[in-house]
């Protein structure tokens, strides 16, 4: 008998490659690099450390470009954005601290658009079906700036989850950091100011803070009150007139 023929050297290291570039491996990485980000988030609270344990020594646009980055690392990391604007306002003040959490936003939004894109995007997409499912990725992908602007306006949806649902929907990078920075602003803005001004609760700036972030919560609240009932309403049925009924074939037709 003959010796089978000795495999090439590089063939074991490119099935390997292969095996750990398929989607579903990439997936896999995904979901256990997001659950270490979570359980590191729960053991070690890293929003405290940027509220209450900033090292004093740091100041000055230094700072604010650290925080900036630690800001964007931590809402990759599922950490809740309005606990940073409130340490960003508390630390640096109103336009410090928001061109601090404004970089940050944009930084994390970039960072979980990325992994959800190169990662979990070949795998997830065939699993988009379902009325809803459907008709979000077909909502992000042919008109992704508004429709993500839309979403930061109003604070309904996670801003994690709409991070990777539009990973995984075929928006472009540019659209979707467009808007993240643009329509973050009012929220952040609100957040970050109601942190500066934490001192003084009675004053008008915290007051008027306040109330923009009651009042925008309640508006997301009606808008996905009302996205859901237009979701779950039936469609209509096909109307036919007498106009496009087919005429009656006559008596004795061969037809």
């Amino acid at each position: 008998m003959l010796a089978p023929a000795p495999r090439p050297p590089g063939s074991v290291a490119v099935r390997c490659s292969r095996a750990l570039l398929a989607p579903r491996a990439r997936l896999s990485m995904l979901a256990a690099l997001l659950l270490t980000a979570a359980a590191l988030v729960v053991l070690y609270e890293p929003q405290r450390l940027l509220a209450s344990g900033w090292p004093p020594q740091t100041s000055g646009a230094g700072a604010v470009l650290l925080f900036g980055l630690a800001y964007g690392v931590c809402t990759a990391a599922f950490v809740p954005r309005p606990v940073l604007n409130l340490a960003a306002g508390a630390l640096f003040g109103s336009a410090a601290g928001l061109t601090a959490a404004l970089a940050g936003t944009v930084l994390g939004a970039g960072i979980a658009f990325t992994l959800g894109r190169y990662l979990g995007q070949d795998a997830l997409r065939p699993l988009v079906r379902g009325r809803w499912l459907t008709a979000a990725d077909g909502q992000l992908s042919r008109h992704g700036f508004r429709s993500m602007l839309a979403i930061r306006l109003f604070p309904g949806v996670p801003f994690a989850a709409a991070n990777y649902c539009a990973a995984v929907s075929r928006m472009g990078y540019v659209p979707f950091l467009l808007a993240t920075a643009i329509g973050s602003v009012p929220n952040t803005a609100a957040y970050v100011v109601a942190g500066a001004q934490a001192d003084s609760p009675g004053s008008p700036a915290f007051l008027f803070s306040a109330g923009f972030i009651v009042l925008s919560g309640l508006a997301a609240a009606v808008v996905a009150w009302r996205k859901r009932h237009g979701l779950r309403a039936p469609a209509p049925a096909p109307s036919f007139s007498t106009a496009d009924a087919p005429e009656p074939e006559p008596v004795g037709s061969t037809r």
